[in-house]
């Protein structure tokens, strides 16, 4: 009912709630939704006077501190490392650590994995948004500080699950370089190529062709911590990790 504090609309409820088909007495049906939700709520924290849930005459909101919310606390952990970086102030280690903690909050899929209404689908493809571009964060300062051997399970099972997302194809390829696989991170290359064109039709980004003909002729640029043509991929090769 609840959008980070924003008043949700009766008529957006219906939609997220029944679609287009929505029953005969709707007003009612989503009357009685939030009674329910009330219950429930009054069962988890029976100490609280007031519902969470707040009626207003055009929709209903949720009284929630950001702090009491997993999601919010995520995002607003990953926007500070991204501030202290952009600052030139972060300590690399702390902000792995930092950012280690803040990926641990997610025990599954958004939502438990419910597809829901449009309300629920922006939500959901926001937090893979920035899960993805956390996990991203985290492997390439893990890269900066030399622990591309000890982040190379984690990169294989994150690739194998996302095997068209340029960004950890990216950085699976240079964690295997570094590690002195050369030939694994070619192949890595040639095997997310094959995927992009069979599963979307396209073919890799500029960028990761740059790797693939960096890693033939062992550019030294690979060991560098910020490659001068690093970049990120097209947005149209980005898809969320589930």
């Amino acid at each position: 009912m609840v959008t980070g504090g924003s008043l949700v609309t009766v008529d957006s409820l219906i939609v997220e709630l029944w679609g287009t088909t929505p029953p005969a007495k709707v007003d009612n049906a989503l009357q009685a939704q939030v009674s329910r939700i009330r219950r429930v709520l009054a069962v988890l924290e029976p100490e609280r006077e007031a519902s969470r849930v707040v009626t207003s005459m055009s929709g209903y909101g949720f009284s929630l501190d950001r702090a009491e919310l997993d999601a919010y606390v995520f995002l607003d952990a990953v926007e500070a490392i991204h501030a202290r970086l952009a600052r030139g102030r972060g300590d690399v280690h702390e902000d792995i650590e930092s950012l280690r903690r803040a990926l641990s909050r997610w025990q599954g899929p958004v939502f438990g994995g419910l597809t829901g209404g449009p309300l629920c689908q922006a939500a959901s493809a926001k937090y893979l948004e920035a899960r993805n571009s956390a996990l991203a964060l985290l492997y390439e300062l893990e890269l900066r500080v030399g622990g591309h051997e000890r982040i190379l399970p984690e990169l294989m099972e994150l690739h194998s699950r996302n095997p068209v997302q340029e960004q950890f194809c990216l950085l699976l390829m240079r964690a295997l370089y570094r590690s002195g696989r050369q030939l694994d991170a070619l192949n890595v290359y040639r095997q997310c190529r094959h995927d992009l064109v069979e599963s979307l039709g396209i073919e890799p980004s500029p960028v990761l062709r740059q790797y693939e003909q960096a890693i033939l002729t062992h550019d030294p640029i690979l060991l560098s911590n910020e490659p001068t043509w690093l970049t990120a991929p097209p947005a149209a090769a980005m898809v969320p990790a589930p």
